[in-house]
């Protein structure tokens, strides 16, 4: 009696086990919480708005920046790739899932056989068939149903990669467009060079047939023309180079002959950044790590119930008959069902194995979502604070594109009165050219910085 009932008892444990690890819920994941210390406000600094930036194109003003983003998010082929990226995913997630709903086939035939008797004559018949067979694994545990919701968050994730993709790709058209503007810019400012520099070559040839200066002079003018001269070249090289970029992120053949406004947009407005603790849920890249991670909790535990009894229904039957018309007759079919049950007991250690390696990937999954959150915090602040420099630099520069255009002017009259060298005339221009053209530059960064301050924050870009 003693034994019977520490078997009983046994059994009981046995299935009380069985029912808790079946009834085991998932982890709840919550965007934001990654265990990371979330500031208050930015440290970089900006004015503190709970509203985010939405449709960030039109803050420039720009209608032919905006009519690229458009062309951009309609044509491009990387885009579309993963558009469709997404839809497999999904079908993925269908796939996942078909497990939980019965199986079934239908297998129509015809038999066709020959039999001999004794002799030489034989006897042949036929039979039409009209079989089926069903089968159901009932997920009582939620095993194949943590195998859609795995497929589910990864599809979800792969979305959320998409929208990252065509933010970034608004991002990419628009900093190509902004050097793109810089690069026609660069040649203006180069041919300008280049004319200036044949201008001081007349003067000091001039002076030199003269007698009034050495043939050194003219040797270093015309050094320096050619050098002004091979600039315009890198400034026009670089101009197809942007072009044919610009042009395939459009979607079209680059032919390099792309026209662009002539004038870099004014910078928009310091902007309000929003609320630290907002980035989490504005994110595409960290949805898609959270989604990531809520994938592989559900993968985890579709692992673990793999240790379960699984439950299948199998039934199969059918009618066969020499006449055609009879297969349809219902008092003509014969069937089964079976109930099984399977329980593992030994597979070499695959499934505690499968446990262990979905167990790595959940928590790989959690230490990319943290690592993916520290580098959002860090891609606003450094985004912030390099605003604040290049304002500075920019008012900077401003300034001294207007003392080297005073002081060229100056140079030229001090050096056609003989009270300066060459080679103090020759420096006065670079500097022009040098300050002129790290103008440009700075002012083409400055919109650049704020499109990756955009692109940073999860903004969007466009009204659809």
């Amino acid at each position: 009696m003693t034994r019977r009932f520490c078997c009983l008892s046994g059994t009981l444990y046995c299935l009380f086990a069985l029912l808790l690890v079946g009834c085991k819920t998932l982890p709840e994941r919550q965007a934001g919480n990654a265990g990371i210390a979330t500031p208050a406000r930015w440290q970089a600094g900006s004015r503190v708005d709970p509203c985010a930036v939405e449709h960030w194109a039109a803050a420039f003003a720009d209608p032919t920046l905006t009519t690229l983003i458009h062309a951009a998010l309609n044509h491009n082929f990387d885009l579309q790739a993963a558009a469709a990226r997404v839809n497999a995913a999904r079908e993925t997630a269908v796939i996942a899932g078909a497990g939980r709903l019965p199986q079934l086939s239908f297998v129509p035939g015809y038999q066709r056989s020959r039999v001999r008797d004794g002799g030489f004559a034989a006897t042949e018949s036929g039979a039409f068939e009209a079989l089926f067979n069903v089968s159901w694994e009932i997920d009582l545990w939620g095993r194949i149903r943590s195998l859609q919701q795995a497929a589910q968050q990864e599809a979800d994730a792969v979305a959320a990669d998409f929208y990252g993709a065509r933010l970034s790709l608004a991002a990419r058209t628009a900093q190509s467009y902004f050097e793109l503007i810089e690069a026609n810019l660069q040649i203006q400012v180069a041919e300008q060079s280049v004319k200036d520099r044949r201008a001081i070559v007349e003067l000091v040839r001039g002076r030199f047939n003269r007698g009034l200066t050495r043939g050194l002079d003219l040797r270093l003018v015309l050094t320096d023309l050619a050098n002004a001269e091979a600039g315009l070249a890198d400034a026009r090289n670089q101009l197809q180079l942007i072009t044919r970029r610009l042009e395939v992120l459009l979607g079209g053949y680059p032919h390099g002959t792309l026209t662009q406004t002539k004038q870099l947009p004014a910078p928009p407005a310091s902007l309000a950044a929003g609320l630290p603790s907002q980035l989490m849920t504005r994110r595409p890249d960290l949805n898609a790590a959270i989604r990531r991670l809520r994938s592989a909790d559900a993968g985890l535990n579709s692992a673990q119930m793999a240790l379960l009894p699984r439950i299948t229904l199998t039934a199969n039957g059918g009618t066969a008959s020499s006449a055609l018309a009879d297969i349809i007759d219902p008092r003509a079919a014969i069937w089964n069902l079976t109930m099984g049950l399977v329980q593992p007991i030994f597979r070499g250690g695959q499934l505690q194995a499968d446990i262990r390696l979905n167990k790595a990937l959940v928590d790989e999954a959690l230490n990319s979502y943290r690592g993916a959150a520290l580098n959002a915090f860090r891609e606003v602040e450094q985004a912030l604070a390099a605003e604040q420099w290049l304002r500075i630099r920019e008012q900077a520069l401003r300034e001294a594109v207007a003392q080297t255009e005073a002081s060229r002017k100056l140079a030229v009259y001090s050096y056609g009165q003989g009270l300066i060298e060459i080679l103090t005339l020759l420096d006065s221009y670079r500097s022009t050219l040098e300050t002129q053209s790290a103008h440009l530059a700075v002012r083409r960064q400055l919109l650049n910085n704020r499109i990756n301050l955009y692109l940073a924050l999860g903004g969007d870009v466009v009204a659809d």
